[in-house]
């Protein structure tokens, strides 16, 4: 029968101070109680150079969505203020020239000389009143900077009916208009379809009224005038200051909120990322 060796109590007391004493080691597992989350991922120096590159993604999607905005918007309003003060016609068109954006619906006064023989009656045209008949003349305007001045198509006035229209003839021929007129320079209306071989018509075309007037100097307005104080005998010409409606172009609009959603999916794909990672971690 064996005998018990007695246990060292010392040396076994040793031992395990000796073992909690040793140094942990670089194959010693490590764990950490602390849980992995999506912030703690974000805050990665990598996901921030993501996060600042989707930022500038969007940011630039956002510029060229508020460019396209921009382009959207088809008229640009007029400001009343500047339409609706005289100006000489000189300042705004010059002869054998557009009409320019400035000075469609502008307000304009200048020295007119009437041409004898040269006035037109236009059918057909629409004011508050109805149909009525305007009488258009041949003015040299004296004040454009050529030597012997330059053409422009004047609209006086409008009249009832065909008959009033050769009686206020008549009495222009007889009484030729010279002086300083103001009115509104509007640009050439386009030839319309009128049965001309009867002397009808009802678009004051300029490039049309000059193949009826018997001469004209070298330089031709592209505009025409619509006079603010008619002569005796004939109304005024409704002429309103130029519409302030703005449209819009939807295409463009549509175009602008394209861009808008491709920043906001620069940002998502960033957030998608950083959730993967979370996930692929939280696996491991």
């Amino acid at each position: 029968m064996g005998t018990i060796q007695p246990v060292d109590e010392s040396r076994v007391l040793s031992d395990s101070l000796a073992t909690s004493d040793s140094p942990v080691t670089s194959d010693s597992p490590v764990t950490s109680d602390r849980p992995v989350t999506m912030w703690s991922i974000a805050r990665k120096p990598r996901w921030l150079a993501a996060l600042a590159l989707a930022l500038g993604v969007a940011a630039s999607f956002a510029a060229l969505g508020q460019w396209q905005l921009e382009r959207s918007i088809e008229n640009q309003p007029i400001d009343g203020r500047f339409t609706e003060r005289v100006v000489p016609l000189a300042s705004v068109a010059q002869p054998q020239g557009p009409v320019a954006s400035v000075a469609s619906g502008q307000l304009v006064s200048a020295s007119l000389e009437f041409v004898l023989g040269d006035y037109v009656v236009l059918t057909d045209r629409l004011d508050v009143a109805g149909p009525v008949s305007w009488i258009v003349g041949h003015a040299i305007v004296q004040d454009s900077g050529s030597a012997q001045g330059s053409s422009l198509a004047v609209a006086l006035g409008w009249v009832e009916d065909a008959d009033a229209a050769a009686s206020a003839i008549e009495r222009l021929e007889a009484e030729p208009a010279i002086g300083v007129f103001d009115g509104r320079y509007l640009p050439s209306e386009s030839p319309q379809l009128s049965n001309f071989e009867e002397g009808q018509r009802s678009a004051i075309a300029v490039a049309e009224l000059m193949n009826l007037w018997a001469s004209a100097p070298d330089g031709v307005y592209s505009g025409y005038l619509i006079v603010s104080d008619p002569p005796a005998g004939l109304e005024p010409i409704y002429a309103p200051a130029p519409s302030t409606e703005i449209t819009y172009n939807l295409l463009n609009i549509f175009y602008a909120v394209e861009w808008v959603i491709f920043g906001g999916f620069a940002i998502f794909l960033w957030w998608r990322l950083v959730r993967d990672e979370l996930e692929a971690q939280t696996v491991e």
